[in-house]
């Protein structure tokens, strides 16, 4: 068993956090097939949440590292879903991303490209996919962003 993804996230710098429970009536992965579906993941990690409206409260560089944390929060629920072995990934298919923006705002792919990047630098070519961004008057808690996946794996 390798353990290539483990190594480039160290390489990195990250620590993956412990998976946390939904907040409410859900699952947050179901595996059907090849195929990994999971939940919105929301920008809260070790202890910072970031909150508030893109356009209004935070800045797209806000934003950018709030998509990044909701990607890394995906991650731990993925390789529970590869039975530990993130190596089993075989591509990510598709990121969705919700940005709590003002009416104005128009620059939702760039927040959600954090989330984009980070997956490019984990898992390389395999990790780039199809997506969407869009903005929306509110989030749960007033978080700034919550991005999905579905990810492919052996």
């Amino acid at each position: 068993m390798s353990d290539r993804i483990e190594r480039r996230l160290k390489e990195l710098g990250i620590t993956l956090p412990q998976i946390q429970a939904p907040w409410a009536n859900y699952v947050s992965v179901i595996v059907s097939g090849p195929l990994v579906y999971l939940s919105g993941q929301l920008p809260s990690l070790d202890g910072v949440l970031v909150k508030g409206k893109l356009g209004a409260d935070l800045r797209v560089d806000d934003g950018r590292k709030a998509a990044r944390m909701c990607a890394i929060n995906m991650l731990p629920h993925l390789r529970e879903a590869c039975g530990g072995n993130l190596d089993r990934v075989v591509r990510c298919i598709e990121i969705g991303g919700f940005v709590n923006a003002t009416p104005d705002f128009t620059e939702h792919p760039m927040v959600l490209n954090g989330a984009s990047e980070f997956l490019v630098e984990v898992f390389g070519e395999a990790g780039r996919h199809t997506r969407f961004a869009v903005g929306v008057a509110s989030l749960p808690f007033n978080f700034a962003v919550e991005v999905k996946g579905v990810f492919e794996i052996s």
